[in-house]
């Protein structure tokens, strides 16, 4: 995991008390940093623009031109009718915080047109510290931050700007610079596969996870399939109804005494009243809800339990801040402020953990917050959440923790998606199962 930053000022200041660093050398730093990139990735005398504004990041711009003029085509004023090789944004960074005005955004405008490999020093120009972004930002193929990693960097709308992200040394290691921080963001290397080290074991020590089934049969069958291929030993489809489902899965009309845990609301629609449905919840249960069961009348009663994960995508998120009396929003809203009502709704709930999907996954827990920025276009796709569901609800039935089912049940989700080797618009949900298989 790393560390994520609101800003990094503070850490800039506490270098230069407690480490002796100036900001002169931080700068240089900085410039050496992306110099050394294009050094690496770009052949000498490539024409290299150079785009600087006034403060720091245009510092850090200018030492830059310093460090590659002689080696490289060097040029500090935009023409837009010269072909350039490399365009290096060091207009803003992560200091802008008012409107972009109408010359800067002209200006990006251009530079977005153009087909050079785009840098941007710190972040995109356009990119403010909460993530929301003005319409004309800068779309990078790479951004080199300085020092240590950005939440904005981290929004839904940034993943459209950002490229890849690398993280620039400032003449000090990480680990003395940063400080921590009650945001992450998760790496590969944190997934923590639920494998089986037992050898006298049984079904049963894995664990009997039971998804109430309602009127869309095929969600529940997805998460169902999710769960047993993510190590539960049981899976259970309760419903009223007499069903067709896979021989592996069974079929009950109620919770089985073996139950350990309980996914509710994939494709529920009405297919229980309400008396029904409180009697399927009158267990002590861990739970992972989606979907319908947010806008049931249920859904507050359920909201005082623990060990509860719930995995809204964006509308249904801003539904669920209207019923809790947080926040009366639309999506547009919601999506342009993402961390901060992850983090209000995880102040006033602060024993469930929230999943809030999006091309940035957010998961939050009390004061403890995650990204995952790990999943592709190929997961836009009905079934998908179903999946995540069912992935969730076996590491619960397998006694794992709530935010450690959610954390680790994403990256599985996620990372599966990046094994398709085939078009992203091909992707199925029963391809993505499959996939878990091979992580």
């Amino acid at each position: 995991m790393q560390n994520l930053y609101q800003e990094v000022n503070t850490l800039d200041h506490r270098a230069v008390e407690t480490f002796g660093l100036s900001e002169p050398i931080m700068m240089e730093h900085a410039a050496s940093a992306i110099a050394d990139y294009i050094t690496q990735n770009f052949p000498l005398s490539s024409l290299v623009l150079i785009v600087c504004g006034k403060g720091n990041n245009g510092a850090d711009g200018r030492i830059l031109a310093r460090q590659l003029e002689g080696d490289y085509h060097v040029s500090l004023d935009y023409q837009n009718d010269t072909h350039y090789d490399v365009i290096v944004d060091a207009l803003f960074g992560s200091g802008l915080n008012r409107p972009l005005d109408t010359a800067s955004q002209e200006l990006l405008d251009n530079l977005n047109l153009s087909p050079a490999f785009k840098i941007a020093c710190d972040v995109p120009s356009g990119l403010y510290a909460d993530g929301t972004l003005d319409p004309h930002t800068f779309r990078a193929d790479i951004t080199i931050t300085m020092g240590a990693l950005k939440r904005s960097l981290f929004s839904d709308g940034a993943k459209e700007h950002t490229g890849k992200i690398l993280v620039a040394n400032l003449g000090i290691s990480r680990s003395r610079y940063e400080v921590p921080s009650p945001w992450q963001l998760l790496d590969p290397s944190d997934l923590v596969l639920p494998l089986r080290t037992q050898a006298s074991a049984h079904k049963g020590t894995y664990g009997h996870l039971a998804i109430i089934c309602g009127e869309h049969v095929g969600a529940s069958v997805l998460a169902a399939s999710a769960a047993l291929r993510f190590g539960s030993g049981l899976v259970s489809i309760i419903s009223n109804e007499n069903l067709t489902i896979p021989y592996e899965l069974m079929q009950c009309h109620s919770l089985r005494p073996t139950t350990n845990a309980v996914a509710l609301g994939m494709g529920l629609g009405s297919e229980f009243d309400d008396d029904e449905l409180r009697r399927l919840c009158d267990h002590t249960h861990p739970m992972v809800l989606d979907a319908d069961i947010f806008i049931h009348p249920i859904f507050l009663t359920l909201l005082k339990r623990p060990n509860l994960v719930l995995t809204p995508h964006p509308k249904e998120f801003v539904q669920i801040l209207k019923i809790c009396n947080i926040a009366d929003i639309d999506t547009q809203t919601l999506q342009e402020n993402r961390f901060f009502y992850v983090e209000t709704f995880c102040t006033a709930y602060a024993h469930v953990v929230l999943l809030l999907k999006g091309a940035n996954v957010i998961i939050g827990a009390g004061e403890a917050f995650f990204i995952n920025p790990h999943g592709t276009v190929a997961l836009a796709k009905g079934g998908s959440g179903d999946v995540l569901g069912g992935l969730i609800g076996a590491l619960l039935a397998q006694g794992y923790a709530p935010l450690h089912s959610a954390v680790q049940a994403s990256l599985a989700h996620t990372l599966a998606a990046q094994k398709w080797g085939k078009n992203n618009y091909a992707l199925t949900p029963f391809d993505l199962i499959e996939r878990i298989t091979t992580l």
